[in-house]
């Protein structure tokens, strides 16, 4: 055994990684990652929220900055649509989402993030502030 991880057994030869195949992940499959990274960064929400959805867009063979010259690496285009509770900081909880969301896609399908889009689609005024309120 020469441990060499790229050769096949009883041949010698090395194979260049180009010439081993591709792996392709499909988009919901990234969308679905996206989405829990974002229930992960968000942490509890109300009941009557609902959990976040997230849409991807994933283009093939961007060169990657931080890898090796002429490593391709997809980029996925992320949208998440929230649901978050009230008051809160609304802009700290995006940038959260934003981050975590490149995080684990990049660690979890090895793509780049360029872009995560966060909508919040609705608020939840929490049940504390609404049992305090009177008119």
């Amino acid at each position: 055994m020469s441990g060499e991880p790229d050769e096949p057994r009883g041949t010698g030869a090395v194979i260049p990684a180009g010439e081993r195949g591709r792996t392709t992940i499909a988009d919901r499959v990234v969308a679905g990652i996206a989405a829990q990274a974002a229930r992960e960064a968000l942490g509890p929400l109300p009941r009557s929220a609902a959990r976040p959805q997230a849409t991807v867009v994933v283009r093939p063979q961007a060169p990657h900055p931080a890898g090796p010259a002429g490593t391709p690496v997809d980029t996925a285009r992320v949208r998440i649509h929230l649901e978050l509770d009230y008051p809160t900081d609304i802009g700290s909880r995006c940038a959260q989402v934003r981050c975590h969301v490149v995080e684990r896609v990049g660690a979890l399908v090895g793509m780049a993030v360029p872009e995560v889009a966060v909508q919040v689609e609705r608020l939840h005024l929490a049940a504390t502030a609404a049992q305090g309120r009177t008119r």
